[in-house]
């Protein structure tokens, strides 16, 4: 694909988006199903710069070409308030995708936060901005600013497809890519899984058996393994 930059992305349901927000990346993952929860889902390298930090918006995405970052500089320019920056070089360390500068200009601009499939500088100017960041890697390598590379077009962060809209929801345990069409059904799981929590929550309190809530005594028998009521020192007799 030759270098281009779209100035827009297509536009999600920004209540959806609010309330996607509201849920953990756990429940909306889960909500996704086996298959597709897993391809959504960054990889653990994938690590919050800032704890106890959860965010919700719509991508704006930049391919940056190794040690280079001028596209995220376009891709800042582009962005509006609430989306969100999804910067990628590939996953390489050298030349830092982000830092404080950008960074200053971003809370400035009211974007939501920055996700990076490559490094990220001045980690402790970006703690003090109190800007939440997610990034595969740490580096201060000096970037370049030539290009070249692309703006809001699809692009694998992380190892997971984003294309431009797509919505993107980070907490502390890691990073979700929701496809906009399927952000309504995410949503409407996740809302169903974080009600039944809710009601597990209570009857634990109330003195029930996790193991009986969940019905872990069918699964168990499903997989046919012994329960045998002796220590395993008994056992070896």
């Amino acid at each position: 694909m030759s270098s281009v930059i779209y100035t827009r992305i297509p536009l999600p349901d920004p209540e959806l988006v609010r309330e996607a927000g509201r849920y953990a990346v756990a429940d909306l993952h889960e909500s996704l199903g086996p298959v597709e929860g897993r391809m959504a889902l960054m990889s653990p390298r994938m690590r919050p710069l800032l704890a106890g930090r959860r965010i919700s918006g719509a991508a704006v995405t930049a391919y940056n070409f190794p040690g280079d970052n001028l596209m995220i500089h376009v891709a800042l320019r582009v962005a509006e308030r609430g989306q969100i920056l999804l910067l990628t070089n590939g996953g390489g360390h050298q030349g830092a995708l982000w830092g404080d500068v950008a960074c200053t200009y971003a809370v400035e601009k009211g974007i939501e936060g920055v996700v990076s499939d490559g490094a990220v500088r001045d980690i402790d100017a970006l703690r003090e901005l109190d800007f939440p960041v997610w990034s595969t890697a740490v580096s201060p390598g000096h970037p370049e600013k030539r290009g070249p590379g692309s703006v809001n077009v699809p692009v694998v962060v992380d190892g997971v497809l984003v294309e431009p809209g797509d919505v993107i929801v980070a907490d502390g345990d890691g990073v979700l890519v929701i496809p906009r069409d399927r952000l309504k059904a995410t949503v409407e799981g996740a809302r169903a899984r974080a009600e039944k929590e809710v009601a597990i929550r209570k009857r634990i309190k109330a003195g029930e058996s996790l193991f009986e809530i969940l019905g872990m005594q069918g699964a168990v028998t499903a997989a046919g393994i012994p329960e045998k009521d002796v220590t395993w020192l008994e056992d070896r007799k």
